[in-house]
């Protein structure tokens, strides 16, 4: 959490808790006042994988739009880097392994929300016998890869 409170102060941006059940959400980025809102009384998983989407959103400059494919790439892009942020590459495996793939399982023992083990899943890629870690076109195709058995 400490890290997500350091790059929240590198970024310049303002961390506040109020009531957002009104509005469906555990969190909210402002990006024009650099302020992210934050649910009062959310468990200790929930806030810092609400933060981290939060800071996400931060980092890449999101804003709403009227568009919902745009919107939908934000959400995507934020749960994936929190997601990246958030869970180590061993710690997947060993929770993965542990329980089989079982979603929840997985996402209580790394200390996370579902949605961002289900966006980890999203950015590993198997071909054959290795594993890919955020494959992509171009030069250094991947972040990481591993051979599997």
């Amino acid at each position: 959490m400490k890290y997500l409170l350091d790059v929240a102060q590198i970024l310049g941006v303002l961390i506040k808790y109020a009531d957002l059940s009104r509005r469906d959400r555990d969190g909210e980025y402002d990006h024009e006042r650099r302020i992210i809102w934050l649910q009062h009384g959310m468990s200790y998983r929930l806030k810092r994988s609400v933060l981290a989407h939060e800071l996400a959103h931060a980092i890449f400059g999101d804003e709403p739009t009227m568009f919902g494919p745009v919107n939908a790439k934000q959400e995507r892009r934020a749960d994936e880097w929190a997601a990246r942020t958030l869970i180590r590459l061993e710690d997947f495996k060993a929770a993965e392994a542990a329980h089989n793939g079982h979603v929840a399982s997985m996402a209580n023992d790394l200390d996370v929300i579902t949605d961002l083990v289900e966006a980890y899943q999203r950015i590993l890629a198997r071909i054959g016998d290795t594993v890919y870690l955020r494959p992509r076109m171009g030069v250094g195709q991947w972040d990481h890869r591993e051979k599997v058995a």
